[in-house]
């Protein structure tokens, strides 16, 4: 491994702690990761993307920065990426998926806050997440009410730009989130000093969009039974993909799509052919947040797809890139985008609906919602899921959860208990 101690130290990096998180790491991902028997070859990339996730990007980044560029550090995936990487920037995701970080973040926001959010503020103020530190701008967005606050804290320390993410989806509501792109647009252009045009955003929207077509590919193959994957890797993978290279991450899921494919061929699968098949919905599983997964995947079942933002809302759906002005290119994000069907929208049916639909798709025999602690928005929502589930006649397990291991085993009960059920 190659020694990033200079580079964290001059990202202004508090070293002491940060070697206690990444002491932490490697035990945990091997015992998580490392242990599954048959993983296709193509997750020795990301295999080793985590033995350095501290350092190889942050480098890439460092020395995008030497050359002039300006790294964005996003929350969320209404966030278009485009925009920056037209103006020569970079999209980073930000930490927030440890209980490492959760006491750091507790000292400026409430105990009964959403520990996503108190993660992600620890990471930044106990200086032990490089993106946060290698990162110009914070981009957030006005998705729960918990991360408006957390950005007014963020924003007193450094630079953060907040995007108006309409509640609703009614046509003045996609009217108002071109016109939202369209202002951050003018704020990549006057941090990055480039000047936006159509040809650079035509570019971008097609490698982003060749991007999203390299992630479904891997995702479709978790239609097949027995399933050429587990449902941890393709997470694993889903979570680099917030923070790699754009180039780099559909070249290297296009070569694992590859691979599922011609394991599909041959008939050959990590699990037994009939192994139970649970999608996964709720709130988004940030990196390395792979508890739920590893519990399913260990408790006789697989899971075959997630409806959560670090799953398929991250890639479904393509921009139109048929625009040839800035106006048509705005609106063309906005469409896409709107698409998303989070938790923050009031009606939010669609989510429901491709809860439903996605579930006949990957020919799940069961779905689990689990939600972290304190996230109302999606603690709401639910009933009206189980509800649909329950008409549909698709069993549907509801969970809560944090970051911490301390309930590991009562969901492992319930888990195992609800995989029983399915017969």
């Amino acid at each position: 491994m190659t020694d990033y101690r200079d580079m964290w130290q001059d990202l202004g990096m508090d070293l002491e702690t940060h070697d206690l998180l990444c002491a932490a790491l490697p035990q945990s991902f091997g015992d998580i990761y490392l242990t599954q028997e048959n993983r296709p070859e193509g997750m020795a990339f990301y295999d080793f993307v985590v033995s350095e996730i501290h350092g190889i990007r942050p480098a890439e980044l460092v020395k995008l920065k030497e050359d002039g560029g300006k790294v964005f550090g996003t929350f969320c995936v209404f966030v278009p990426d485009e925009v920056v990487v037209a103006c020569g920037g970079a999209v980073t995701g930000l930490c927030g998926g440890s209980q490492f970080w959760v006491p750091e973040g507790e000292k400026v926001l409430p105990s009964g806050m959403c520990p996503l959010i108190k993660a992600s503020l620890g990471a930044h103020f106990g200086k032990t997440c490089p993106y946060f530190s290698v990162s110009d701008v914070y981009v957030g967005e006005t998705t729960c009410d918990g991360k408006k606050k957390a950005y007014e804290i963020l924003g007193a320390d450094k630079q953060t730009y907040l995007m108006d993410m309409p509640q609703m989806k009614r046509p003045q509501d996609y009217e108002k989130w071109t016109g939202g792109i369209s202002a951050f647009a003018r704020m990549v252009q006057e941090v990055t000093g480039v000047e936006l045009t159509a040809e650079k955003l035509g570019d971008a929207i097609h490698l982003i969009n060749e991007k999203r077509q390299a992630l479904a590919r891997v995702h479709a193959a978790r239609k097949a039974d027995p399933l050429p994957i587990s449902g941890k890797d393709v997470l694993l993978m889903t979570q680099i993909a917030f923070f790699d290279d754009p180039a780099r991450c559909a070249q290297m899921a296009n070569a694992l799509a590859d691979e599922l494919e011609a394991r599909i061929e041959r008939g050959e699968g990590v699990f037994p052919k009939g192994t139970k098949r649970i999608l996964v919905t709720g709130t988004p599983l940030a990196i390395p947040n792979w508890k739920l997964h590893h519990i399913i995947e260990t408790s006789g079942a697989a899971v075959v797809c997630e409806e959560i933002c670090t799953g398929t809302r991250y890639f479904e759906h393509l921009v139109d890139e048929s625009a040839t002005t800035l106006e048509g290119q705005f609106q063309a994000l906005s469409d896409r985008y709107m698409q998303n069907n989070c938790a923050c929208f009031t009606p939010n049916p669609g989510r429901v609906e491709d809860i439903v639909r996605l579930a006949r798709e990957y020919r799940a025999d069961g779905v689990i919602d689990c939600n972290l602690k304190f996230c109302t928005l999606y603690d709401v929502e639910k009933s009206s899921v189980a509800a649909a589930l329950e008409q549909e006649g698709i069993p549907c397990l509801a969970l809560e959860t944090d970051y911490a291991d301390n309930d590991s085993e009562q969901l492992r009960t319930r888990i195992g208990a609800f995989i029983e059920m399915l017969g």
